[in-house]
């Protein structure tokens, strides 16, 4: 029974473990920011560690990103927050997107929040 607690307690330990890495960059570059008046140094800090975050996940973990924008709507994947009529469109297609869609192992996490753009007069 201890061993099985133990398993479930820990079982995200790998996880935990690769974002600690990632954890410590946002220390250092929310110090760095207190020193610094550069906002293009501390942006690039920034971005650096959210690509960091990005390539353990997708790389360690099977998380990918999707951004549909210009793509036929999916409500499979996608929530329309949104529908608007569009001239020269002959189906549904995504205009915007308000917030990325992930999915881990090809399986939808969080559907994509999206603008729908319907043919006009349908």
């Amino acid at each position: 029974r201890q061993d099985k607690e133990n398993a479930v307690k820990y079982a995200n330990e790998s996880l935990i473990r690769d974002l600690l890495d990632p954890l410590d960059n946002f220390s250092r570059a929310i110090e760095a920011a207190d020193k610094s008046q550069d906002v293009e140094t501390i942006k690039k800090g920034v971005e650096m560690v959210e690509n960091q975050l990005k390539t353990i996940l997708s790389t360690n973990w099977g998380l990918e990103q999707f951004s549909p924008e210009g793509e036929d709507f999916d409500p499979s994947e996608m929530e329309a927050c949104m529908v608007r009529e569009e001239e020269g469109l002959d189906k549904e297609k995504v205009l915007q997107v308000f917030m990325k869609g992930y999915k881990l192992h090809g399986k939808v996490l969080r559907s994509a929040k999206v603008v729908v753009g319907k043919p006009k007069g349908n």
